[in-house]
């Protein structure tokens, strides 16, 4: 049985989102090691092994999909922001981490900022090394502060 059904509370709703961003990095991270486009497949698997809601899944789906939708405008992003880092060089799970979080910066209005780069620092830290937490944090810092004066254009 699953264990994050769907609440109407604030709190439920944020942890809701923060198993669909650790979903979509898991997902982004094991098609990119193992060398696959079929992410979805990928995403079900994880998804099932851990019993995550309907809900989990969707959010994680939009994000997955919109990384990969926009994939050279968030690289490019990235690449502007990373100075002095090649993204390939770059540890798999703070790039990834970094994708989600310029999809959501560019092309999820709903979410604040603050959010976005929160969960991103979170996540990193929980998953990359003592230093993705700074690491993510400094390139997000800068990225908001380039798209508060530079809107993307959301499709």
């Amino acid at each position: 049985m699953s264990n994050d059904k769907p609440h109407s509370s604030g709190s439920e709703h944020r942890r809701l989102r923060h198993k669909s961003r650790e979903l979509a990095m898991h997902t982004l991270y094991a098609s990119e090691v193992g060398s696959t486009d079929q992410w979805q497949v990928i995403m079900e698997r994880i998804a099932d092994s851990e019993e995550l809601s309907s809900e989990v899944r969707k959010y994680a789906r939009e994000l997955v999909h919109k990384v990969i939708q926009e994939n050279d405008a968030i690289y490019d992003l990235l690449t502007s922001k990373a100075q002095n880092w090649e993204l390939k060089r770059m540890a798999i799970i703070d790039r990834n981490v970094l994708r989600i979080a310029i999809a959501e910066l560019c092309y999820f209005p709903d979410v604040p900022y603050k959010v976005v780069i929160d969960e991103a620092v979170e996540i990193a830290k929980t998953f990359g090394t003592d230093d993705s937490g700074k690491f993510v944090n400094g390139i997000l810092d800068s990225a908001h502060r380039y798209l508060s004066e530079n809107p993307p254009t959301r499709k």
